[in-house]
């Protein structure tokens, strides 16, 4: 397992050790040692969650505010799908950046999302299976989300904004500007 840090403070890309030969491959998708010796700090995963999704849903961007905010590790099963984690921090020194990754069935790559982050994804393939951990339990009262076109934060989604399938929840998320005491 290997660690990249991305532009984003304590956002992280891990590649697993991927042992292919002629029946197949498998990795090690988890290790809660070697997931630990690598962030240096010690993440406990406590809820896991999967989705499927068809080619052009876009899920995002949420987050969990106050003592019930998340950190994430995040990635694709089944299809190709581009993650996006925007920096929610105020104080950090990446403060209102995002970062983007593909994440797809073949490449295995992972994405470590920190607390304080908003994180959504689009889904490029015919359909996409999304797995992710959780180190804190999903509270409705907390939750939150930016606005997938906020044009400050200018993502690009890979698809047209007429392609995208957004939930009507989705749709109506505030904009980043006014979102600092969010975190």
């Amino acid at each position: 397992m290997t660690i990249e840090q991305t532009p984003l403070e304590g956002c992280y890309l891990i590649k697993p050790a991927v042992f292919n030969d002629d029946r197949g491959y498998f990795f090690e998708s988890y290790n809660q040692e070697k997931f630990d010796n690598l962030l240096g700090n010690n993440i406990r995963f406590v809820q896991d969650n999967q989705s499927y999704s068809v080619k052009g849903t876009l899920r995002g961007l949420h987050f969990q505010k106050g003592e019930h905010a998340q950190a994430k590790l995040v990635r694709v099963v089944k299809g190709e799908v581009l993650d996006v984690a925007v920096d929610m921090r105020p104080g950090s020194v990446t403060f209102g950046q995002h970062f983007s990754a593909l994440l797809t069935e073949s490449n295995q790559l992972q994405m470590f999302v920190p607390r304080g982050f908003a994180h959504g994804f689009v889904v490029l393939s015919d359909e996409a299976i999304f797995f992710y951990k959780c180190d804190n339990f999903y509270n409705k009262a907390s939750e939150g989300g930016l606005h997938y076109a906020d044009p400050t934060l200018n993502i690009d989604w890979k698809l047209p904004h007429d392609e995208l399938v957004v939930s009507e929840k989705d749709k109506v998320l505030p904009y980043f500007e006014g979102t600092e005491a969010f975190f």
